[in-house]
């Protein structure tokens, strides 16, 4: 009786299985995905119409956490803008804005500063190849851009008083 029952099970199992590798794949697909979301995100990622995904944070020190960022001349750049502190934007909002090369700095900070009802940024926006709109605490933000030519741009904070602390180097190579 065991025997006829062990090979009665073996036969269902081996029926079961069979060739229908589709079946299988989907799944597996379906177990992966319950099992951790990180995977999801990564596959998520991986659907990005962008070469390079950045992530840039800020925080209510008026830091970013990166003094220099590097791509490749050509690719489509993902850049996500994080504010990791607390306060709000109209305290402490930060953005990205990438400028083109030999902007003058302290001018466009300038200019920026009267530019409240547009988050910070210029109604002549002529100097800017990228930007975020403005964030604060607990938020973030993210811009698609294709990369400038091979050269070395700043990028800023344009909130009033940021861009003297806040700024680093796009470095396109």
């Amino acid at each position: 009786m065991k025997k006829l029952i062990l090979v009665f099970g073996a036969a269902a199992l081996l029926a079961s299985c069979g060739n229908n590798s589709e079946s299988t794949e989907e799944e597996s697909n379906e177990t992966v995905t319950e099992e951790t979301t990180d995977e999801d995100e990564v596959i998520e990622e991986e659907t990005s119409i962008a070469d390079v995904q950045l992530t840039l944070s800020s925080n209510d020190q008026m830091q970013f956490d990166k003094t220099e960022l590097k791509v490749k001349a050509g690719q489509v750049v993902e850049l996500k803008l994080e504010h990791t502190g607390k306060m709000p934007k109209e305290a402490m909002g930060h953005n990205f804005v990438l400028l083109q090369a030999g902007t003058d700095l302290a001018a466009f900070a300038a200019e920026a500063m009267g530019a409240k009802e547009t988050d910070y940024i210029p109604e002549d926006n002529s100097a800017i190849i990228a930007h975020t709109g403005l964030i604060g605490g607990g938020e973030s933000t993210s811009v698609v851009f294709d990369a400038p030519e091979v050269g070395t741009y700043d990028y800023i904070c344009s909130f009033p008083g940021h861009y003297g602390v806040m700024q680093g180097k796009f470095i396109v190579e």
